[in-house]
């Protein structure tokens, strides 16, 4: 529901370029404004910053909260392909599904998806000092999940596609149902989560939970309990493929 400091923009099938004109010039008069009748439109939120919040009706284009540097999103639907595209910072929560490469090449900032997301989500993410990405998946996932993961977090309570963690070289990916062996390619390790991983684990279910209450039959386990971890095995777990 609408608060006097909400501000609501209709979009309709506006083309994404006046779309975007219409929801930066109402983010600058309020710093929460809701959009209504949201038909694919690309890029929304895109750059916004700390202290701008965009609640979105509808099915947001591509791009959605590309370069994002600390605002919040949520999305009353589903949303399309590469949601937090190189994300630097903020929160990102769909209440339905998304699309292929969520959170390409992210690096900071949290991306909360109530149930299933496409190919290639958290395909080069990356990490640097305190900012340390994550995404929180509660569904399945399609193929290559975490393709050259390089750095971050990824929380999968459904089922893993192929090709999992193709190429990753840093991060950890905690996972709900122990992956078939035939996926953990050379050069990764799956073990159960130890309570370093689950301190870190914890919370994310914790705010998955508080997120999707109104949504989910139950809440989920938060205590991480039969989760694995699956990680690089070294530092450099490629290193013999490029040299001797």
């Amino acid at each position: 529901m609408a608060t006097p400091e909400t501000k609501k923009v209709y979009l309709g099938t506006t083309h994404f370029k006046e779309a975007n004109e219409m929801v930066r010039a109402a983010l600058a008069e309020s710093d929460t404004v809701q959009l209504e009748e949201v038909f694919a439109q690309r890029y929304l939120g895109c750059a916004m910053p700390t202290g701008k919040r965009l609640e979105i009706f509808g099915t947001p284009g591509n791009d959605m909260a590309c370069y994002m540097d600390g605002g919040s999103i949520e999305v009353f639907g589903n949303a399309q392909d590469q949601i937090g595209n190189t994300m630097n910072g903020g929160e990102v929560v769909v209440h339905g599904r998304c699309g292929d490469a969520a959170g390409y090449a992210m690096r900071g900032g949290r991306i909360f998806v109530r149930d299933d997301c496409g190919w290639r989500v958290g395909i080069n993410m990356k990490q640097y000092q305190q900012k340390v990405p994550a995404i929180v998946v509660g569904g399945d996932a399609g193929s290559f999940l975490g393709e050259y993961m390089a750095g971050g977090i990824i929380v999968l309570m459904g089922t893993a596609g192929e090709y999992l963690a193709t190429g990753m070289h840093g991060g950890v990916m905690f996972l709900a149902q122990r992956p078939d062996e035939r996926l953990v390619a050379d050069g990764l390790v799956c073990e159960p989560v130890d309570e370093e991983g689950l301190a870190v684990l914890r919370p994310l279910l914790e705010a998955y939970n508080r997120y999707f209450a109104d949504d989910l039959e139950q809440p989920i386990d938060e205590t991480g309990a039969g989760f694995w971890a699956l990680r690089p095995a070294s530092s450099r777990p490629y290193a013999t493929m490029y040299a001797n």
